[in-house]
């Protein structure tokens, strides 16, 4: 193509005219990941957020792994597997503290606050009724971003750890209450389920979510009588499907449950798990309760469905209350320690694996919205209004924060 130019022709060259892309600032991509895991024994949990195999594919795709000796013993993990792995074995829960990012499964202390480095990724359990300001000041004060699992959500919107977690719950619960039953458990010395010319046991669960529902299957398979007790009978139409039988079914009408729960053996809180419980049994329901039967609330860890309901642990599982045993222990789930740990290790290394690919955490929760819901602070900045709400901190807007990074 010919253009008069100073009174000539001039002739553009024909790359001249073509369009170009527009150039384009390029993310880095396959960061190398630094991740700790610590020893959580002394906080009474037993399982551990990554298994040796886990482990190995995080350290094939080029990322560095520590734990701290003995993280894996009550799972049965060794650290001889860990090393075999390709983990580097550290003698302190210091060491681990300094890496880029630390997995626990129990939440996080304020000892352990004081040993991080900062501009940390923290992923563990939140537990809001076991919070402080003075804890969440630090991490803020170091500016680390923190996960809750129990706030993740994958691409459909399903909380995964919460959903895994819960239907081991479930199951955990009727087989503690199978225990605490029997003889050996000071209990009533019947069996849960049912036998030929015996009058089957009976189990009262509050709450119609994903841990009502094993519990549910769990304790019908043993042949137990099964009552269930929610405040929307949409809910409970739902729960019914899912079950795919026919079970006693009822809202929450204080007459119903007072009567249930006087010839129950078992009642099982299980109202859902991501909101403090709607609905608390009072007390004096409680006392008309046969002696000896037994409480297992696995809402504790939002506060208890049950007024009688304080929270207890591994190592003193249960109390006595108008003669009623309660069991209350928040991560009743590592009573089965590697059946727990493989669960959450099989969300967990997919979740780690695109983060290194992504090129770091502040690129994946970009692209991730329903892993940025489980962030409650955010490069030092608390982004949950749970949490500031319960303990009274500012709160920031994640999506007003995401264009800083």
């Amino acid at each position: 193509m010919n253009q008069r130019k100073g009174g000539k022709l001039s002739t553009l060259a024909n790359d001249q005219l073509l369009p170009r892309e527009e150039l384009y600032k390029r993310c880095p991509r396959n960061i190398k990941l630094n991740i700790g895991i610590p020893d959580n024994s002394a906080s009474i949990e037993y399982s551990v957020p990554l298994t040796p195999q886990s482990v190995e594919l995080l350290v094939n795709n080029g990322h560095d792994v520590f734990i701290e000796s003995g993280a894996g013993k009550e799972a049965n993990y060794s650290d001889r597997a860990y090393a075999e792995s390709g983990a580097v074995i550290c003698k302190s829960a210091a060491e681990i503290f300094q890496c880029d990012i630390v997995l626990k499964m129990a939440p996080f202390t304020q000892e352990e606050g004081e040993l991080m480095k900062g501009n940390q990724l923290l992923l563990s359990p939140l537990y809001i009724t076991l919070q402080t300001q003075d804890s969440i000041r630090r991490l803020m004060r170091k500016k680390v971003t923190a996960i809750g699992f129990e706030y993740m959500k994958d691409e459909n919107g399903i909380f995964p750890v919460e959903r895994i977690f819960s239907e081991i719950m479930g199951n955990c619960a009727i087989i503690v209450a199978s225990e605490y039953l029997s003889t050996s458990r000071n209990g009533k010395g019947v069996i849960l389920g049912s036998i030929t010319g015996i009058s089957p046991t009976e189990v009262v669960i509050l709450g119609s979510g994903t841990a009502a529902e094993y519990a549910a299957r769990t304790a019908l398979a043993l042949g137990a009588i099964v009552k269930v007790f929610d405040d929307s009978i949409s809910k409970l139409m739902d729960f019914q499907s899912r079950l795919g039988q026919r079970v006693f079914t009822s809202v929450f009408h204080p007459k119903a449950l007072r009567k249930a729960m006087r010839t129950a053996e078992v009642v099982i809180g299980a109202l859902s798990m991501n909101e403090v419980p709607k609905m608390i049994v009072p007390e004096e329901m409680v006392e008309g309760m046969k002696e000896n039967s037994i409480i297992i609330d696995l809402n504790i860890i939002q506060g208890g469905c049950i007024e009688t309901s304080r929270i207890t642990n591994h190592k003193k599982p249960t109390f006595i209350e108008h003669g009623v045993i309660h069991y209350c222990v928040p991560n009743i789930s590592s009573l089965v320690a590697r059946t727990s740990s493989i669960a959450v290790s099989n969300i967990l290394t997919p979740m780690l694996l695109e983060i290194g690919q992504s090129g770091g955490i502040n690129q994946y929760v970009k692209t991730n919205p329903g892993f940025c819901e489980g962030i409650y602070v955010f490069n030092g900045v608390l982004t949950n209004h749970d949490i500031g709400e319960v303990l009274n901190i500012p709160v920031t807007d994640i999506n007003l924060l995401m264009a800083a990074f």
